[in-house]
């Protein structure tokens, strides 16, 4: 019997006499070998339950799509790691984390290359939560999983892991990711807040370097606040790092620009620095989102309309907001009525628009569960962050380093009046 016999049969015997922690100190002295063996480990894999043999499956697996592998191997390999991520025990796949994200990298990889990125979202949701402490972790495997519902334009998928509440963080790298591209897919399924919410958290997080994930989020950032809000801030939060604060502009003055010609409200010096930038906009990937906020001004203009007149003809409307035709604007407003944005009615006959008030009166069962939901919900988060704090407060490591900085800066060592100097 061959060593790679051997170990199949180790697997195996110890699996089921349920020795898994002696399983573990073999396949630990194991990885060399199983290295050297990477071709042959693919059938190897038959001779095993992925369901009951799932810490020996998992190092054969990380052995076998290790190191350069051809399109054809890399396809022959996509369905076993499915089928391991899906059925695989997690008590023993936790005692190797970092096999288990490598194999689970390995085959979003696969399918990438394979161009059908579909095939991983469920496989790496099973994943997700099968590696996961709590719905409060947030690991290496949730931005993999958020670029595999991009790339398969699986939005709602992606949506299911972007509710939780995060509070613990394996990698920076991972907030980053996280954000960004939870961003991109609140973008796609048009809940600008949300996405709002998780760009903000990549611009304003604490950095040391700039970085490229926060300068394309802060380029989104700014898109979505003139699509959502209707204009833009360039000031930050003050608990923005100095790095941010000083270098993010620079890297973003054609999306600057767009936001000061939006304040104006006038659509020729808008669309005029959308041609200027457009090659710029376009190889950022963002030409989408900017007619976004093209379409978006023409909307802002009819809401102010709201404001001032309680009918209003639909070629008045088109004249105002500088449409081609009333037929165009007639199509507008019909939109922003259908998405909430505005409350009026179209009178086909003669054309004329009415305004109306909001109907919502913030008395109904379901407005009034909404309303509890936040606050429930809010009172949690509350909780949560007087633990974290009172954690923080005798934490070890906080207590030194404070202690260290009131050495440095002793008050008591300062008059509080000052004194007179002697000339």
């Amino acid at each position: 019997m061959d060593a790679l016999q051997a170990l199949v049969a180790n697997i195996q015997g110890l699996s089921s006499a349920g020795d898994i922690s002696h399983l573990h100190v073999v396949l630990k002295q194991a990885p060399d070998s199983l290295y050297a063996e990477s071709t042959r480990l693919l059938p190897v894999l038959d001779q095993l339950d992925p369901s009951k043999h799932s810490l020996g499956y998992l190092y054969i697996l990380e052995a076998c799509s290790s190191g350069s592998i051809s399109k054809e191997q890399g396809s022959a390999l996509v369905l076993p790691i499915a089928t391991f991520i899906n059925s695989c025990d997690t008590e023993q796949i936790r005692l190797a984390p970092d096999k288990f994200l490598s194999v689970c990298k390995r085959f979003k990889d696969q399918v990438t290359v394979l161009e059908e990125p579909l095939r991983g979202v469920a496989p790496m949701l099973t994943a997700i939560r099968k590696i996961q402490t709590s719905s409060e972790h947030l690991t290496s495997l949730h931005p993999e999983f958020l670029l595999l519902c991009l790339l398969s334009k699986c939005y709602k998928a992606g949506l299911s892991i972007l509710g939780d509440d995060i509070f613990e963080v394996d990698q920076p790298r991972d907030l980053f990711l996280y954000c960004y591209y939870g961003g991109m897919i609140c973008i796609g399924q048009k809940r600008f807040q949300k996405a709002l919410e998780l760009l903000h958290n990549v611009v304003t997080a604490p950095m040391t370097v700039i970085n490229a994930i926060a300068v394309e989020a802060y380029k989104k950032y700014i898109l979505a606040s003139l699509i959502h809000h209707g204009q833009f801030s360039t000031s930050l939060p003050k608990y923005t790092s100095s790095v941010a604060q000083r270098n993010l502009k620079n890297f973003c003055q054609p999306y600057i620009e767009l936001a000061n010609s939006y304040s104006t409200g006038k659509i020729e010096e808008l669309e005029t620095c959308v041609q200027k930038y457009k090659e710029k906009f376009e190889n950022d990937n963002n030409l989408g989102l900017v007619k976004q906020v093209i379409s978006s001004m023409y909307k802002r203009n009819i809401q102010r309309l709201t404001q001032t007149y309680l009918t209003l003809s639909l070629q008045d409307i088109a004249n105002s907001v500088q449409l081609n035709s009333a037929k165009e604007a007639e199509m507008h407003v019909l939109q922003m009525i259908q998405d909430g944005e505005i409350f009026a009615t179209i009178n086909q006959k003669d054309g004329m628009v009415r305004f109306l008030e909001d109907p919502e009166q913030y008395k109904t069962c379901q407005m009034i569960e909404h309303i509890d939901s936040s606050i429930q919900r809010i009172m949690a988060l509350s909780r949560k962050l007087t633990a974290m704090d009172e954690n923080i407060s005798s934490d070890a490591l906080f207590l030194g380093k404070v202690g260290r900085e009131r050495q440095r800066f002793d008050f008591d060592d300062f008059d509080t009046v000052p004194q007179k100097f002697n000339i």
